[in-house]
């Protein structure tokens, strides 16, 4: 799958990922290829940025902490981030059935 297929759901998708715990950058990474089936494989530079965007907007916090003598910053998502995950779903969900249904065709509907 193209990385730019993702664009206007990447927040979304990276809130979900982390709504199962605190992850680092890497991890996060490897929870969108996992959650995907490996359909997702984005690189470093579309995924850093947006997680240093969400933690801007407070949707996610962030602290460094120091493993195998590497730094990394582990990820949390906030109450905030919580909250912007349900919305996105629900827009998702709206989105989703809409463009589903233009999609199907007149044939699909009819069944």
């Amino acid at each position: 799958m193209r990385p730019d297929a993702v664009r206007g759901h990447l927040d979304g998708l990276i809130l979900a990922v982390l709504e199962a715990g605190p992850r680092h950058g890497y991890a996060v990474i490897e929870g969108l290829q996992a959650g995907s089936g490996g359909a997702l494989d984005l690189p470093t530079g579309t995924v850093y940025p947006a997680l240093r965007r969400l933690e801007r907007a407070g949707w996610l916090s962030g602290a460094w902490s120091t493993v195998g003598g590497r730094e990394r910053r582990t990820y949390t998502l906030t109450r905030a981030g919580r909250h912007a995950l349900s919305v996105q779903r629900t827009e998702w969900g709206e989105f989703s059935r809409v463009v589903g249904g233009i999609l199907r065709g007149p044939e699909e509907q009819a069944t």
